[in-house]
């Protein structure tokens, strides 16, 4: 199979998750481009980037739309999480790689724990209503380390930061699906911003098919999110992230 095909089949793929979870598109595509598509860890990470970066906006203009976002909880959630995002980020290229795919498997399986006990907590949550209160301390200190997971590990942080709106933040799954998509944008742009330098050897022959069918990808995940349940769509890409993380720890391990 061709690296254009597998480059846009992994595409659709990643928007698929974005759009309809608020995260996991760059624990599906750091693996992608390592084992499909050749790329090395550290090229893989910041090309994941760049994608998850385009394809996480456009998704955010989708949930926005349908008033999923919570604007003020979110801007304070990534905000916290710029700077150690941007630190990590410069710190990344100094790591051996197979510690760099260590601990993402190591991640990526702590994030399918999480999903799946927060799965049925969250199809509890009432759709209407308040917004819940913004607890600035917590918000902060989990942003903070999402923003360095992004800078370090190449990742949006979307699929830790679903799970820790709803039980932070007492988020129901809709409004942590979209606001996450906040976080994501704000996180990987500013690990982008570090990596400048890196991003000039990027193979934009692959990423640029892959990013442009996770676009498309995103506005199918927004439409698949209005009709499947939460807890189901969480249990389903908790299974997918064990898998992802027991491969690459092999493989780091090897």
């Amino acid at each position: 199979m061709s690296a254009l095909i597998l480059a846009l089949v992994a595409g659709g793929v990643v928007g698929l998750a974005l759009g309809a979870l608020g995260g996991g598109g760059s624990v599906l595509a750091v693996p992608a481009l390592i084992y499909l598509l050749g790329f090395t860890p550290a090229a893989a990470t910041t090309a994941s980037l760049i994608i998850v970066t385009a394809t996480s906006l456009t998704a955010l203009y989708a949930h926005a739309r349908t008033g999923n976002v919570r604007w003020k909880a979110g801007t304070l959630f990534a905000a916290a999480g710029l700077l150690p995002a941007a630190a990590a980020g410069a710190a990344a290229s100094r790591l051996p790689q197979p510690v760099l795919t260590a601990a993402f498997a190591a991640i990526a399986a702590l994030a399918a724990v999480k999903m799946l006990r927060t799965g049925q907590a969250s199809s509890g949550r009432a759709s209407s209503g308040e917004p819940p209160a913004v607890r600035p301390a917590k918000a902060a200190g989990t942003g903070a380390g999402l923003g360095a997971l992004t800078g370090l590990l190449g990742v949006g942080g979307g699929f830790l930061a679903v799970p820790a709106l709803v039980t932070v933040l007492a988020f129901e799954m809709q409004a942590a699906v979209g606001t996450s998509l906040l976080v994501i944008s704000a996180n990987s742009l500013a690990s982008l911003a570090t990596r400048g330098a890196t991003t000039a050897g990027v193979n934009w022959a692959v990423i640029g098919p892959f990013a442009g069918a996770a676009i498309l990808g995103a506005w199918d995940g927004k439409r698949l999110a209005g009709k499947v349940t939460g807890p189901l769509l969480q249990r389903t890409f908790a299974v997918v992230l064990l898998a992802v993380a027991a491969l690459m720890l092999v493989d780091a391990l090897t």
